[in-house]
């Protein structure tokens, strides 16, 4: 029959009365090669696409009887505790587990990779015998380092001035020594714990050379490599199976609990639930890195902005992941390859070439014609890993609070000198336009103040407008306006809660985030002091999605990174103070 006469509805293929479902053609569509360029139905005659559509999960997850890792139940499940060194890479020296092994419950106290694992036949029974364990660890380099002293060794690399060249256009250097007037800032932004509500977990069974792991992760494959490097069975014999995710954020792509559990379960030979505890999360767990940035500006006439060299000193996250995703990915591989591999981006990022993921977003979206950025790669030995829009979440807060102070020095609105210095780039001077016309027409209450920020990450552009007040010294976030171009919006309704969620993650590091280092140790432990937002400081959240027939993009991570720097410049407008660190504080 002619292609031309047939359709498709509602899962069947239709041709003129008859109608045949999918099943029929599954056999014959496997042995097809995949169409490279398959036309859609033209936009009026969408069904699903752009259409408000009731979530399949949000009737489990609004009951509470979604099933998520930690909820994993097995016939004689055991369950295990660890116990890692208080600074990261140090590795175990000795430990006495006399008093440990012989507290009720306990089945095993096992020595691991990453420290000591006490195994028991409930959670708190673990957790106590884990308690009265003194390991003793060796001493490492991060053992004498706190947080200020990481922050002036970064300070300290940029005044070198001897970092790698990661982008470069135009002629920086004689724009900023032929301009009468530079404006130079620098800024700070913090290490950040993940901090998901569902801590880390997996629980793993093995019998008759078979693998069964339970445990939510964005990387599925990579959890079943894993199983396979640290157990010896073959993959095809190891069933992965995903959950729901309490929150990931970036953290549930690192798997260190993954070889845990495995670790345990060959030592241990029964089945286990591995837990960290929200102490474990916080205080053991991999960190978005801390960056100082520092960048030099200057205009033109018109205002418009002439040479920009933006220069970060911190440390780069894709060595450490390559560290974690080779094992998984490549189970077969060996350690000395896996270790010249990971060595190698380590030599390549500190001495040859930046590491993309850690300045991306410092020179791009705006119209640049002289730019430069220079990286300054430094290694204190904390784990690294991506967080929630990786690197742009750093720098859109030193990008976007310059752009203000620049917009200032050329006496200009900051909606219209960001208007003026993105005409190159239409997708973003568009979300820029919508949402400077929507601030235009407020008029907040008195005492309250608002602040802009734009920025694209991840092919989306957003801008963001905070409105917020200041009480007795503390910011109070009451709205965010966010106008989000992400291409067609498949569906509506998850971009928007995308941009919801991607703002008030955003607002908690912008407000609390800052896990503080005392030799080498994280001080902070629990939500009593690495605060996240409560429903009662939730701002309202209002989406604007641009209309657009582009194709798809992204929208978990791009609502983050312009929420900061709209906070911090609405603070600048209501106190004066340009606040360039983060957390944000007021003096």
């Amino acid at each position: 029959m002619p292609l031309a006469s047939l359709t498709t509805d509602n899962g069947y293929v239709v041709n003129g009365a008859e109608r045949h479902p999918y099943g029929d053609f599954l056999a014959t569509a496997a042995g097809l090669s995949l169409p490279s360029d398959t036309p859609l139905r033209a936009k009026p005659d969408f069904k699903f696409i752009g259409k408000e559509r009731i979530r399949i999960d949000a009737l489990a997850k609004s009951t509470g009887t979604a099933v998520y890792g930690i909820d994993a139940d097995v016939p004689g499940l055991h369950y295990a505790v660890v116990r890692r060194s208080p600074v990261a890479g140090a590795r175990l020296k000795a430990v006495d587990k006399s008093q440990a092994e012989n507290m009720p419950g306990v089945t095993d106290v096992i020595e691991i990779s990453s420290g000591v694992a006490v195994v028991a036949k409930s959670f708190w029974q673990a957790k106590k015998a884990a308690q009265t364990l003194a390991p003793e660890w060796e001493e490492v380099a991060l053992s004498k380092r706190s947080t200020a002293d990481i922050a002036a060794d970064y300070e300290a690399a940029i005044q070198t001035g001897h970092g790698n060249t990661a982008q470069s256009e135009g002629d920086v250097a004689a724009t900023l020594e032929a301009a009468a007037d530079v404006h130079t800032s620098d800024f700070w932004t913090p290490y950040l714990a993940h901090a998901p509500l569902e801590p880390m977990n997996a629980t793993l069974r093995i019998e008759d050379g078979k693998a069964d792991l339970w445990t939510g992760t964005q990387g599925p494959g990579g959890a079943q490599g894993l199983v396979a490097r640290f157990s010896g069975i073959a993959p095809e014999n190891i069933t992965v199976h995903s959950s729901y995710l309490g929150g990931g954020f970036g953290r549930r792509g690192t798997l260190t609990h993954v070889i845990e559990v495995t670790e345990i379960v060959m030592a241990a030979e029964k089945p286990v639930q591995l837990t960290w505890t929200r102490e474990d999360d916080i205080r053991h767990g991999y960190y978005r890195p801390a960056s100082h940035v520092r960048i030099s500006a200057t205009l033109a006439d018109d205002g418009t902005i002439a040479g920009w060299r933006a220069q970060r000193a911190g440390g780069d996250m894709t060595p450490e992941t390559l560290k974690n995703m080779l094992p998984a990915l490549f189970p077969g591989m060996g350690d000395g390859t896996r270790d010249f591999i990971v060595d190698l981006a380590n030599d390549v990022f500190s001495g040859f070439m930046p590491d993309p993921s850690s300045i991306e977003g410092l020179a791009e979206g705006y119209d640049l014609p002289n730019r430069e950025v220079e990286a300054f790669s430094i290694d204190h030995g904390l784990p690294l890993t991506f967080w929630r829009s990786v690197g742009h979440s750093n720098n859109a807060f030193s990008k976007e609070v310059m752009m203000d102070e620049l917009a200032e020095r050329a006496s200009m609105d900051a909606v219209e000198f960001r208007l003026a210095n993105s005409k190159n780039n239409p997708r973003l001077h568009n979300v820029i336009r919508i949402a400077g016309e929507r601030m235009q027409a407020m008029t907040p209450p008195a005492g309250h103040y608002l602040g802009f920020a734009a920025h694209g990450s991840f092919n989306t552009d957003v801008a963001e407008i905070a409105e917020i007040s200041v009480e007795n010294g503390q910011i109070r976030v009451h709205k965010i306006t966010c106008v989000v171009d992400c291409g067609t919006a498949v569906t509506p309704d998850i971009v928007r809660a995308q941009m919801e969620g991607g703002v008030r993650f955003g607002l908690t590091a912008a407000l609390y985030g800052e896990p503080n280092l005392e030799n080498g140790e994280v001080v902070e432990s629990n939500f009593h002091n690495y605060p996240i937002l409560r429903i009662n400081e939730a701002p309202e959240v209002d989406v604007i999605i641009v209309e657009s027939d582009d194709d798809p993009t992204g929208v978990g991570e791009p609502g983050v990174p312009p929420i900061a720097p709209a906070v911090a410049n609405a603070v600048y407008a209501a106190t004066g103070q340009r606040l360039r660190s983060l957390p944000l504080k007021l003096a």
